[in-house]
């Protein structure tokens, strides 16, 4: 049997769980094929919308009455590893989109956990099919946007996008800085404050057509690493979202987050696994570089050299350290029944996090080591890898914050917020 990328990580995929990683196996060549080309220019590449589609991946996390292939989080972590290796900007992307299921596998979770009210139920099942069915039976890419420039000392997300009510609908206005998809996805899945609230009890959620009166696209970032993946976000100026296309009650944002079992809206550790892959990708390339590169007077690998050992040696360490930490996040948030505590998910997390970014970003760095000046081109695999994986020390919380949360939170329950809004 023909060994997966995706095996890296995961060792025991299960028969289904198999099958899905073959269909993302299948579009792997594609995507490295077109990876430089999409960093050179800073863009999302566009053909890839369709190369997702076609292999049904759109719909990875979607149960299959909703048209989906009902994988759940290893899954969606065993794709975003793969995609790691061959285009770091397309995983992320692809990572973005999935992430918005949560919105109704969650909502549907806490249906079924009693959440929710008799009379609350109906609009919230309707939300909750509308998110899976765009996924899953209409196979549309989505965009999901709820960061912004503002910041709190209290949360990883501030919201200030208001949403005011009016015949019919909403009208939303504010900023979303950074949102895989601009200008590509669908639709955007926009979080936002209902006006007169001033707690999460008032996060609220609407999906935004992208050609929608209103919707305009901030400035294209030339960005560092992670270059093709559309992230410039989105301006909102008295954009009309009808009720049918809203989750606007009061509460139900909380009550969601309540049924996740990791931090945020869940599944944040398929984020990581994309770091990992490209790490993997760089490992990889390193090693087959210097293994097949001779020294002139031994005819020896130079990779034989005592110099190149020693990278090696720490190379390993390094990425097995990033990929147990991962596995065992993955595990305590996927593992029936559950073996750790919510408030104990999200210590490790924390902590998982900023470890496997960490580890990655010195695969990368030793890597470039291994290669000497010919991996410094800037359009190499090499350097392209250790771009990418540079924006994992960034993304979300650096390292320093999340150990420093999650010591906190061991040694006087504190707990930091998720999310807050403006007053």
């Amino acid at each position: 049997m023909t060994k997966l990328t995706a095996e890296f990580l995961f060792d025991d995929l299960t028969p289904a769980e198999r099958t899905r990683a073959e269909r993302v196996e299948s579009v792997l060549a594609e995507l490295r094929t077109h990876a430089e080309e999409a960093d050179a220019s800073g863009r999302f590449y566009e053909p890839h919308r369709e190369t997702l589609a076609k292999a049904g991946l759109l719909g990875l996390v979607i149960p299959e009455e909703y048209g989906g292939l009902g994988g759940n989080l290893r899954d969606l972590a065993a794709a975003t590893f793969a995609m790691g290796t061959a285009c770091p900007s397309t995983a992320l992307a692809y990572f973005f989109h999935c992430s918005t299921s949560s919105r109704g596998l969650l909502a549907l979770d806490a249906i079924e956990e009693g959440k929710f009210s008799a009379e609350e139920i109906p609009a919230v099942r309707a939300f909750a099919e509308n998110v899976l069915h765009r996924m899953g039976t209409k196979n549309q890419l989505l965009g999901n946007f709820a960061s912004e420039t503002a910041k709190s000392s209290q949360s990883a997300v501030f919201i200030s996008t208001e949403a005011e009510k009016v015949d019919g609908g909403w009208k939303l206005n504010g900023v979303k800085s950074f949102g895989c998809n601009t200008g590509v996805a669908d639709a955007y899945l926009v979080a936002a404050k209902l006006k007169g609230y001033d707690t999460a009890e008032g996060l609220v959620m609407f999906f935004v057509p992208r050609e929608a009166e209103g919707v305009k696209e901030r400035p294209q970032w030339d960005a560092l690493g992670m270059r093709a993946t559309a992230s410039h976000g989105i301006i909102l100026e008295n954009v009309f979202v009808p009720d049918s296309e809203s989750l606007a009650m009061p509460g139900a944002f909380v009550k969601l987050m309540q049924s996740s079992r990791g931090s945020l809206m869940g599944n944040q550790p398929a984020i990581s696994a994309i770091y990992l892959g490209a790490a993997k990708q760089a490992y990889d390339y390193a090693l087959e570089k210097t293994m097949s590169m001779k020294f002139e007077d031994t005819g020896k690998p130079i990779a034989t050299s005592a110099f190149h050992q020693e990278l090696i040696g720490k190379m390993t360490v390094e990425i097995e350290t990033a990929r147990l930490w991962l596995r065992r996040q993955i595990d305590l948030e996927t593992c029936e029944p559950p073996i750790a505590s919510k408030t104990e998910v999200i210590q490790h997390w924390r902590m998982a996090k900023g470890t496997v970014s960490e580890s990655a970003f010195e695969v990368a760095q030793l890597a470039m080591k291994m290669t000497g000046t010919s991996g410094t081109a800037n359009r190499g695999v090499i350097a392209r890898m250790l771009r990418d994986i540079a924006m994992a020390l960034v993304m979300a919380f650096p390292a320093e914050r999340g150990r420093l949360e999650a010591a906190k939170s061991i040694t006087d329950g504190a707990e930091t917020k998720s999310f807050t809004v403006s007053k």
